[in-house]
């Protein structure tokens, strides 16, 4: 018999490097699961993306456990990675460019992302990312 959840969270966590501060304990604790389990078994499983912010659904049951899937970067954050930047533009279309990538890092980002955008094919993948 399946678990019956009452909750689903939606939180972007740094890779390899949550904690039970904010925004990890207060949506976890409002639901009573265990913050520290939660702590250990992302940053396990994410210690490869260390430094990356990821999104992840988290499934909240009834008995209090949980279960989660991790969701591969937000394309913002790769394009900036791409791009070098530490920073993207604070008012994008009124300012000047801030960098450029190219498009086979278009593309590698597109297969990144593939698992996670409504896209048929590569390329629109990739007009997906542009």
């Amino acid at each position: 018999m399946a678990k019956e959840a009452i909750a689903k969270l939606k939180l972007q966590v740094v890779g390899g490097q949550a904690t039970p501060a904010p925004p990890v304990g207060p949506a976890l604790g409002q639901h009573g699961v265990n913050i520290g389990e939660f702590v250990k078994r992302f940053n396990d499983r994410t210690q490869d993306q260390a430094g990356t912010v990821l999104p992840v659904i988290i499934d909240v049951y009834k008995d209090k456990t949980f279960s989660f899937i991790i969701k591969s970067p937000p394309a913002a954050v790769l394009v900036k990675k791409a791009a070098d930047l530490v920073k993207a533009a604070g008012a994008p279309g009124r300012e000047d460019p801030v960098g450029s990538i190219t498009m086979e890092q278009v593309r590698e980002i597109a297969e990144v992302k593939r698992e996670d955008l409504n896209a048929a094919s590569i390329e629109a993948a990739m007009r997906i990312i542009e």
